[in-house]
């Protein structure tokens, strides 16, 4: 599983990344987490606002910090 957080490095998109990482942890998965931070490539998605999560190509979420609960939600889909 690959799960890319879009965002240009802030303070939100670090705290994101890291919420990716437990939600993964806590359910055993082995994932991939990938920090985006091209523009271009986050445009690409279609992702206007930032943070954003992408789980295998497909955006799960974008324009707020997720809760670890919430990436869970979005892992099991």
């Amino acid at each position: 599983m690959k799960i890319e957080i879009l965002g240009p490095g802030c303070a939100r998109c670090k705290a994101l990344e890291a919420n990716a990482k437990q939600a993964a942890e806590e359910l055993g998965l082995d994932a991939d987490v990938v920090k985006v931070t091209e523009m271009g490539k986050i445009a690409a998605y279609g992702v206007m606002s930032t943070p954003g999560v992408v789980v295998d190509g497909k955006v799960k979420g974008s324009g707020k910090l997720f809760s670890v609960d919430e990436i869970k939600k979005m892992l099991q889909e």
